[in-house]
């Protein structure tokens, strides 16, 4: 067996391509993410590159190889030449390294946490109305990094997210992003009475928007209803309605989410006093 680091153009990709007559299907979802990493520079030399047998046959590497075909651009691949074909039954059987992996090897506590938060705000951000689930809501572990150091108060929205999250099982990624992007939008805001109806629930009146929320949340988890694979979303969309109502000093009885609901603005009125009573 003959291992080798080769410049692999877009061009070649798609001739070794033509040599792939015993590898499993093709998952485009996959090819997607693995092109939108080369065209963001994302793309690093690793030991893993493409495979071919004893014939020249392709048995490894060809999501990589349609990814650089997809992207348009040459990238350097470890590529190996002569493997034994039997060893195409122990290729890609490792678990891959994933967003918590990545944040946990980077020294950060509560790396799962985090890292579902850092992708909920990644969608909040650039998709806010896509369905927050399937391939197309998939985020590089480089993206999560670099999401990290451009919000480093993510973190401490964490706690808000977590302790909100057992209070009244808003989902963490929800109460995380919604707590970030609200004080973010309105620093001026002291949210110190909404953290705590939120959590406590006490001496609040009917139609206050945080009591509200609090059973809307402990309703939707102790209930029979569907579960989305996009709950983060749907509940980050009662969160942020709730809270531009408990802003503004408006009464919230029922909260709902209509088809195709687009995620609400954050509020810019304000009847919240400075204490945030």
């Amino acid at each position: 067996m003959h291992m080798e680091v080769l410049d692999v153009t877009p061009e070649l990709a798609a001739e070794w391509l033509a040599r792939n007559t015993s590898n499993r299907p093709l998952s485009k979802a996959t090819v997607q993410q693995l092109a939108a990493r080369i065209q963001r520079g994302e793309w690093q030399l690793t030991h893993q590159g493409i495979a071919f047998d004893e014939d020249g046959v392709l048995i490894d590497g060809q999501h990589r190889l349609a990814a650089v075909v997809k992207a348009g651009l040459t990238v350097p691949m470890t590529v190996a030449r002569g493997v034994p074909r039997t060893a195409f039954t122990v290729m890609d059987t490792g678990r891959k390294r994933t967003g918590r992996d990545a944040l946990a090897l980077a020294g950060e506590a509560n790396a799962t946490h985090l890292a579902a938060a850092l992708r909920g705000l990644h969608l909040y951000l650039h998709a806010p109305n896509s369905a927050w689930s399937g391939g197309s809501s998939v985020t590089s572990n480089d993206q999560l990094l670099t999401l990290l150091a451009e919000h480093p108060d993510i973190r401490d929205a964490m706690q808000h997210g977590i302790a909100f999250n057992r209070a009244c099982r808003i989902t963490v990624t929800a109460a995380t992003i919604g707590w970030y992007v609200t004080t973010r939008a309105r620093p001026e805001m002291d949210q110190s009475s909404w953290r705590e109806g939120l959590i406590t629930g006490a001496r609040l009146e009917p139609g206050d928007p945080r009591l509200t929320l609090r059973n809307t949340m402990l309703n939707l988890a102790t209930g029979a209803s569907h579960r989305r694979r996009d709950d983060s979303r749907e509940h980050l969309l009662y969160y942020l309605k709730a809270w531009n109502a408990w802003a503004e000093g408006r009464s919230v009885k029922l909260l709902r989410r209509s088809p195709n609901e687009t995620m609400p603005r954050i509020s810019r009125l304000s009847l919240v006093t400075p204490s945030g009573g």
